[in-house]
């Protein structure tokens, strides 16, 4: 049913709960995870004034990379402990996107997000990432009720 699953994930509690989900389904259909994340590109200058405040040899760790690659890892760790065939893919950029581009080159089944932006007074519009992607998307949508 849903060969291939692109999930957005930030790091945060909600898109925890929206990879979670991912992963379930993906192990319910014997498909296949890409865990995609974004990050905001970073000024060379500032890159060289961080790289200054961390000791030599910790320097090359600095980066917009860093923080991404250390969500994807839990993340596609958690795939991995459930069975599931996982890919992670860090892009930089807007993160609908970034979810978009990787469900266009993986000819993802689905996308999974979460509804993050959903309540209170505002439960009639959705987040923007969540919003874009319904929108836009290539293939089916699932919305996981996060909050």
């Amino acid at each position: 049913m849903f060969e291939r699953i692109v999930v957005g994930t930030d790091g945060s509690d909600t898109a925890a709960e929206a990879v979670r989900q991912a992963v379930e389904l993906a192990r319910a259909t014997g498909g296949s995870l890409d865990v995609v994340s974004a990050y905001e590109p970073v000024s060379a200058q500032r890159l060289r004034e961080e790289a200054t405040e961390v000791p030599p040899d910790l320097a090359h760790t600095v980066g917009p990379r860093e923080e991404v690659n250390a969500i994807l890892e839990a993340a596609a760790g958690a795939a991995k402990a459930a069975g599931v065939e996982v890919r992670a893919h860090a892009r930089e950029g807007d993160p609908a996107d970034a979810i978009l581009d990787v469900a266009e080159e993986t000819r993802a089944s689905l996308i999974v997000v979460g509804n993050k932006g959903m309540t209170g007074a505002r439960r009639f519009l959705l987040g923007s990432v969540p919003n874009k992607i319904s929108h836009h998307a290539p293939c089916g949508v699932y919305i996981v009720r996060t909050t």
